[in-house]
């Protein structure tokens, strides 16, 4: 290094290459990247994966990047493999995962000849992880049903959304369930969901930069489901939805610091989430800020 020429792979990855500084170095993507953040500085030629399983070898070659960055969830084995005859490594930092998070910035900044920006990025998580950590302290967990893009689609311990509840100071009612996939994500049975009875229930739709008005929508067909009437979260009007672009932010410290606010409000009464979001949008992902609501609705509820 430093990196000149890369290929980077997930958008929590490009969100982080970008964070520190580096990214004009990016020349390759995949769709989900391209989709998802509009503001990156390629286009359609740039697209080298469909997904994380799909990488289009001949096509990464063509571009001549000096490394490939790609989460854990993805065909890094394989990818290793492939590349290796063309000389190009591969490195595997996971930008989604909010227990890497350290590991992850100071890997990336190694890589790309970015310490500085690097450090940047960490004392911004660290600032929010102190204040997780300084107000949660000594509360009692709330309970929490997780939702993430898919109805019934929630999480377990080893994912990054599991980590942001606790984080939060919240329990995740799915704890103890098990036959998770990758993401350590799983389709529960409705009832069970309504059996645990959360206090608060998050859905966090698919991460888009640009603003996608879904908010209503998804919380009234939360509502309408079959027994939730019952449900405390419901009852109590403690539904939230958001867009995962906003929420899933630096793995996911910005939803913990919203979600520690919804749970515990007392604590977090001085703590404005949505100034955390418009550094981040704007300072660290140099783009346009459009305002909390278009990414962060709620309470919702019966």
């Amino acid at each position: 290094g430093p990196v000149e020429r890369a290929v980077v792979l997930n958008s929590y990855a490009n969100e982080f290459v970008r964070a520190i500084g580096a990214g004009d170095t990016v020349v390759g993507v995949d769709r989900t990247s391209l989709a998802r953040l509009p503001y990156l500085p390629v286009d359609d030629s740039a697209v080298i994966a469909e997904g994380l399983d799909q990488l289009n070898y001949e096509a990464i070659a063509e571009l001549d990047p000096d490394v490939v960055v790609l989460p854990r969830n993805a065909v890094w084995q394989e990818a290793a493999q492939q590349l290796e005859g063309f000389g190009i490594p591969v490195v595997v930092a996971t930008a989604w995962d909010y227990s890497a998070f350290e590991d992850t910035v100071g890997l990336l900044g190694e890589v790309f000849g970015q310490p500085e920006g690097a450090q940047e990025l960490l004392d911004f998580h660290a600032e929010i992880d102190d204040l997780l950590t300084e107000r949660t302290e000594g509360l009692e967990p709330v309970p929490v049903y997780l939702e993430t893009v898919d109805p019934y689609l929630s999480v377990l311990p080893g994912s990054g959304f599991h980590a942001l509840i606790e984080a939060a100071g919240g329990e995740n009612v799915f704890a103890d369930a098990a036959g998770g996939d990758a993401q350590e994500e799983i389709t529960v049975d409705p009832t069970e969901i309504v059996t645990r009875n959360p206090a608060v229930i998050l859905h966090e739709f698919e991460p888009s930069a640009a603003p996608v008005d879904r908010f209503q929508t998804i919380a009234d067909e939360i509502a309408a489901r079959p027994g939730f009437s019952g449900v405390q979260a419901v009852q109590d009007g403690q539904v939230y939805v958001t867009n995962g672009w906003a929420t899933s932010a630096i793995a996911k410290s910005i939803g913990a610091l919203y979600l520690a606010s919804w749970l515990h409000p007392e604590a977090f009464a001085d703590v404005d989430a949505d100034a955390y979001l418009e550094r981040w949008i704007t300072e660290f992902q140099d783009t346009e800020f459009a305002g909390a609501d278009a990414y962060v609705q709620g309470p919702f509820g019966r």
